[in-house]
């Protein structure tokens, strides 16, 4: 964990991508650049996956893309370690963020079921921020 203290911990956790081809994409970020498969849940173009860089960061594949390419890229959202949820969103929402998902308790997916606490907040630019904190034994 890092040593953030604002919101409790910091350091990348995920950026998360929606997929236009589901299996190409993992195929590319696992075969072609060496990714491994952290968890996984969700069926058909509901299918998420965390691959692991190496390190403990994470790209999140989404499935259901819409298969337009966008000039920005597919980039969604980018999240940030947290021990923290709570205070990590009252800190962004001190310094002018909007909460679009208030702090809440989730399970991603069963095999093995791994809990988390999670929290977005839409930051000054647009831009969307989830802080995640790992609250189980499995940890994301």
């Amino acid at each position: 964990m890092g040593t953030n203290e604002k919101i409790g911990g910091g350091g990348l956790h995920h950026i998360a991508l929606r997929a236009n081809d589901f299996e190409a994409t993992v195929k590319f970020y696992t075969e072609g650049l060496g990714f491994k498969e952290g968890h996984s849940w969700g069926e058909g173009d509901s299918r998420i996956i965390l691959l692991d860089s190496g390190d403990g960061n994470y790209i999140e594949v989404f499935a259901g893309g819409t298969g337009e390419v966008k000039p920005e890229g597919s980039y969604f959202h980018v999240a940030f370690r947290s021990n923290n949820v709570d205070a990590a969103v009252a800190a962004a929402v001190a310094a002018g963020a909007v909460v679009t998902v208030d702090p809440k308790d989730v399970v991603l997916g069963s095999n093995p079921p791994t809990p988390v606490r999670i929290a977005f907040v839409k930051g000054l630019n647009g831009e969307i921020i989830e802080f995640f904190h790992s609250t189980g034994e499995n940890q994301l």
